[in-house]
């Protein structure tokens, strides 16, 4: 191989186990299915402790027993609540509690109004 250069072996050998370790997922399938049952579990829970309502708004994400809480809520006690819920599961590590008091929860209902004109009730 005379006008080309050798790579030398270690070389490729280097490039081979970054290139292979940059691969790997951050968490173990054991791991993941532990973290998708814990999730599970606080949905549940939230669902029958604060509401089925809740499930919708909130978000729940767990990460290496690690869970963030995040979405909108109508109370400062429903959002303490529901990270009460998250706090006693089983397999939690931690909680980050994102969660945004709205202070807006279902509107009312307002009376029927009328279409006709100001100045003419209707008839």
């Amino acid at each position: 191989m005379k006008g080309r250069e050798r790579i030398p072996i270690v070389v490729l050998a280097a490039a081979f186990a970054l290139a292979s370790a940059a691969c790997r997922p951050s968490q173990t399938v054991e791991r993941q299915t532990d973290d998708a049952a814990i999730e599970a579990k606080i949905k549940a829970k939230l669902a029958t402790e604060v509401g089925a309502s809740t499930i919708t708004s909130v978000e729940v994400n767990v990460t290496n027993g690690v869970v963030t809480l995040a979405g909108p809520v109508s109370t400062q006690e429903e959002r303490q609540k529901i990270e009460a819920v998250a706090r006693g599961s089983e397999g939690v590590v931690s909680v980050t509690n994102n969660i945004q008091v709205s202070g807006a929860g279902v509107p009312a209902p307002q009376p029927a109004t009328s279409s006709a004109p100001p100045g003419i009730t209707p008839g």
